[in-house]
């Protein structure tokens, strides 16, 4: 079996990379770098191609051929939040025309089987305690709406060209599967207070008004090495008869607020951690969880890791000297 994995040079493409290599599956990468590392894909083949240009569909689709290729798994977009309202024309050009192109060379290639990363952004602000895949995606800004259209368009595709799909809608990702593989942009919550704290600077609190137990946030945080799992299983799924449903939550259907996070973290490093407390966000909900049934009756597949277990991955990636390399986004 031969896996093309877009976007595989990145920090959850990579893990997924490596446990496909440990299977004997031959892997070929397809990243323009941009963000990916080039370390990461050791011992897999890797192509250098930016998947939204005009001539990416045809190149995917030799390669497809070249390499008799029979599955796809999707990761190769823009994913900050902020960013994607500050710049919604290139969220829409680049996420949705760079998986056109990818569908497209499938196509083309005859390859059928296509695994799409999502994410919990298409739910928007739910008014619920506990996320299920039946609730109604009502994403409330550029970045998550580009998601939720991406699982249109794999509906479409399997409609036109007999494909089998799969959506994985993850929560919030973090720790590492391997040190060298670890999470390198400052770009969420674990890496942004590990960051702040080599810097000697103090973690800031967007908000301790919410309705939690301590006031801030609660979000549902998955290993990477577990979603990684994930994914090895949505491809046996989509290789079987039987295939109900067409999207999953990735999570672990219990939340942790922020103070908590931060709590792990000065477990995992031994010291007293004091953050600040600054102005609530726009648009963050109180809570976010996911709720795992589905994927756990369908794919077998269910979290192993907890939080301390993230965070001390994280920690000891950091301690290996695989340091941040890309800079900060303001809203963390």
């Amino acid at each position: 079996m031969t896996t093309l994995v877009i976007g595989g040079a990145g920090y959850i493409g990579s893990h997924v990379v490596r446990l496909l290599l440990e299977q004997g599956q031959k892997v070929i990468v397809v990243d323009d770098l941009s963000t990916g590392l080039r370390r990461r894909t050791e011992g897999a083949e890797l192509i250098e191609l930016d998947v939204t240009l005009p001539d990416a569909r045809e190149k995917l689709a030799f390669q497809m051929r070249a390499s008799g290729a029979d599955s796809v798994i999707h990761f190769a977009a823009h994913k900050q939040v902020g960013e994607s309202v500050e710049n919604p024309e290139m969220y829409w050009h680049d996420n949705i025309g760079g998986l056109a192109n990818v569908l497209a060379a499938c196509a083309s290639a005859e390859v059928r089987d296509v695994v799409f990363s999502s994410s919990a952004a298409v739910y928007g602000m739910p008014d619920v305690d506990l996320v299920t895949e039946d609730l109604a995606p009502q994403p409330i800004n550029p970045y998550g709406a580009t998601k939720y259209v991406g699982e249109w368009m794999l509906a479409d595709a399997e409609r036109a060209h007999d494909m089998r799909t799969v959506a994985l809608r993850y929560f919030n990702v973090a720790g590492a599967g391997w040190p060298e593989l670890a999470d390198t942009a400052v770009m969420n919550l674990v890496p942004i207070v590990l960051d702040r704290l080599e810097r000697g600077q103090a973690p800031v609190v967007f908000g301790d008004g919410y309705d939690t137990p301590d006031g801030t946030c609660i979000r549902d945080y998955v290993h990477v090495l577990d979603l990684a799992h994930a994914h090895i299983a949505a491809l046996d799924y989509l290789r079987g008869e039987e295939r109900p449903h067409r999207t999953f939550n990735v999570g672990t259907g219990e939340g942790s607020s922020v103070l908590e996070v931060i709590d792990a973290i000065a477990r995992a490093q031994g010291i007293e951690i004091t953050p600040e407390i600054g102005e609530a966000r726009a648009g963050d909900p109180a809570r976010l969880i996911c709720s795992g049934d589905r994927i756990a009756r369908t794919l077998g597949w269910k979290s192993e890791h907890g939080l301390d277990d993230i965070v001390r991955s994280a920690v000891e990636a950091r301690t290996a000297g695989i340091t941040p390399d890309v800079e900060a986004y303001p809203e963390g």
